[in-house]
């Protein structure tokens, strides 16, 4: 197993360590420590694609894990925020915050659905969908979203002022991310709407 491989690895190995530091209220600063190893996790995504291409060691291995790597994670820091309200709804916005982030939670999900499911129906026609840039901007303001709604909990703590802007940051990254997330969705499928196209035999 190449070291691209081992890095993609050690982020999926990451996904339960986060987990349970996010939903652990006994340990002192779980929040900022889910926080931290998120975004550890999230920085590898950008390492083992740059030394894969770099060396030219991109294996399929390492296509299939990165990709599963990469969602597994976003999507159950989303998930699990979503089930802890009380750790970044507290800017007094009311209960409809709850109802948004849900639908932003969802958007965002099923996109990834979406393009997974063009991806499977194009590799089986032999085709390799690379992804477009947009999707990766999505990905970097989806990521800063996260670290920013997990660390807003304990600097609120701390300090309520500090906390509420981290916090107001956070929500505003994950708006961004869902229309960033709808214009990816709908430019990667318009490029690639030859891949559903029925061919005569």
């Amino acid at each position: 197993m190449n070291l691209p491989n081992k890095i993609t690895l050690s982020r999926i190995c990451l996904i339960p360590i986060f987990a349970v530091f996010l939903l652990l209220d006994a340990v002192p600063y779980h929040y900022l420590i889910a926080c931290v190893v998120f975004v550890a996790a999230a920085c590898t995504d950008f390492l083992d694609g740059h030394i894969a291409r770099k060396r030219g060691l991109v294996t399929n291995l390492g296509k299939f894990l990165d990709p599963i790597a990469d969602k597994v994670l976003v999507s159950t820091a989303l998930i699990l925020l979503l089930t802890r309200p009380q750790a970044w709804n507290f800017l007094n916005l009311g209960d409809w915050l709850e109802g948004a982030c849900g639908v932003c939670v969802a958007i965002i999900l099923a996109r990834e659905l979406i393009v997974s499911g063009l991806r499977m129906v194009a590799a089986a026609s032999g085709v390799v969908l690379a992804a477009d840039k947009i999707g990766k901007i999505k990905t970097t303001v989806q990521d800063i979203a996260i670290a920013a709604l997990l660390a807003g909990a304990d600097i609120y703590a701390l300090h309520a002022t500090a906390g509420q802007i981290v916090n107001a940051l956070g929500l505003i990254a994950l708006a961004l991310a869902t229309v960033l997330t709808v214009w990816s969705g709908i430019s990667y499928l318009v490029k690639n709407k030859s891949v559903l196209k029925e061919k005569n035999e």
